[in-house]
């Protein structure tokens, strides 16, 4: 995992934000759309300086939201990064590749921004989807995880 300062990445230097401030800032919003009680979080697949898809984490379609039936884990107490199967949501991460494929968008090769670094779930799924590069802002829990992208040659940075 590499730290890169948000401004050394494609950086303009004439005001704007750099593609990772800009596509990172995006993800924030969409996290903003999460229905889970304990995390809010938000991806975004990008290829070529495009957007291809959004996904934030909240239950499927057609299901009712946490924020209206309460939080499963919190009432099995359920430590945050265990047992993920106890859970009516669905992470971001997984939403995304999930709206990709839905509409018919293709996504190897892409780059993923996410508010918070997968988990060893989601990076299975990122990995077999193809995607190549992974920026997150905040950490999560899960060596598992941060082991299998090193394995599959999936860059993971963590933008300060």
């Amino acid at each position: 995992m590499n730290p890169v300062p948000p401004d050394s990445a494609n950086a303009v230097g004439d005001g704007r934000p750099s593609w990772n401030e800009y596509f990172m800032a995006i993800t924030d919003l969409v996290a903003s759309r999460a229905t889970c009680l304990r995390r809010k979080v938000g991806a975004v697949l990008v290829k070529d300086k495009r957007i291809l898809c959004s996904g934030y984490n909240g239950a499927p379609s057609q299901i009712p939201h946490c924020i209206q039936t309460g939080c499963l884990r919190e009432q099995l107490k359920v430590p945050s990064g265990e047992k993920h199967e106890l859970c009516r949501g669905v992470h971001a991460e997984q939403n995304v590749i999930i709206q990709a494929a839905y509409h018919g968008i293709p996504v190897a090769g892409a780059t993923l921004y996410c508010t918070t670094q997968p988990c060893s779930i989601c990076a299975k799924m990122i990995i077999n989807a193809g995607i190549k590069k992974v920026y997150f802002k905040e950490g999560y829990d899960d060596p598992l995880s941060l082991e299998m992208f090193a394995q599959a040659g999936v860059e993971l940075i963590r933008l300060d």
